[in-house]
């Protein structure tokens, strides 16, 4: 593998990577997305001056579709409600769910049960990390540490937070693929887990990856002090009352691209238990093309 690759194997008892055009109830892909992928991996370990780019993921376990029924919450508690419950805890009116109370419904979920992934992506510095000097090594050493001890920023999970996905660290992806064929097949054919078939278009990911590859940080106080005095970072629009004195210049806030979500898709194929997911090597639609 290249020094840039890493695998991850992720598993758990429940998994649902939701298809954007199903409006009320959900229904999942029959794999994991890329995107889901790259949350996964952000869980475990990010930093705004390197990305991920998914590269391929492996299928150990397909699942099985399994049909969820459940109450789920339709309203929200408003800030408001809240301020009233700490000033008159009497005053406050709860949320009922279940029964056929008004602020809850009965929904389907069409997920996956008994999954298992082995994802492999590829670790880049974004412009933020060129530019302050950041080594790749660093950063590649830590997701290995962090992997292999179980840490993460939060818990990962298979498509939906309540999913949550336990994660291992993987050397050899292939290798990993094979050996966990064997241990769970008697046959030893990993090829018959997922041989060959067009799952069609797939949602890739929400956030463009070339945007991404900029990096995204919000600046500290005394980064914004030096910012203005330099003029090394564009103005965003300030915060009430935060303009320099005597000027109409706007405040800055971050550096680098505040990525707005657009949807995107690719046509997924499944060869030899694995699905290709590099943007150089598949091709990603949108509807609003990013200028190069």
């Amino acid at each position: 593998m290249p020094e840039n690759l890493i695998s991850i194997r992720v598993w758990g008892d429940f998994a649902c990577f939701t298809r954007p055009e199903m409006k009320v109830e959900r229904v999942s892909y029959p794999l994991m997305t890329p995107s889901a992928a790259r949350g996964i991996l952000e869980a475990i370990f990010w930093e705004p001056q390197m990305y991920y780019l998914i590269d391929a993921i492996r299928v150990v376990k397909k699942g099985s579709w399994v049909s969820i029924r459940r109450n789920e919450v339709i309203s929200r508690v408003s800030l408001d409600s809240a301020k009233t419950w700490m000033k008159n805890p009497e005053k406050f009116v709860a949320i009922h769910a279940g029964g056929g109370a008004a602020d809850g419904t009965q929904r389907n979920t069409l997920a996956l049960e008994d999954v298992e992934y082995i994802i492999t992506a590829q670790v880049s510095l974004s412009e933020l990390g060129n530019r302050s000097g950041q080594n790749l090594n660093k950063y590649l050493s830590e997701i290995e540490r962090r992997a292999k001890q179980g840490k993460c920023f939060h818990r990962p999970a298979l498509g939906v937070r309540e999913f949550a996905a336990d994660f291992q660290w993987e050397p050899d992806p292939q290798a990993a693929l094979e050996r966990r064929a064997t241990e769970l097949r008697e046959d030893r054919d990993w090829r018959a887990i997922w041989p060959e078939e067009d799952l069609g278009l797939m949602l890739y990911d929400v956030f463009d990856h070339r945007q991404r590859s900029q990096g995204f940080r919000w600046l500290t106080a005394e980064e914004i002090e030096q910012a203005l005095t330099a003029h090394t970072v564009t103005a965003t629009k300030p915060r009430k009352g935060k303009r320099k004195a005597g000027t109409g210049e706007a405040l800055p806030r971050h550096e680098g691209v505040l990525i707005k979500p657009q949807a995107a898709f690719f046509h997924a194929t499944i060869r030899d238990a694995c699905m290709d997911c590099h943007p150089e090597r598949v091709k990603i639609i949108t509807n609003t093309p990013v200028e190069e």
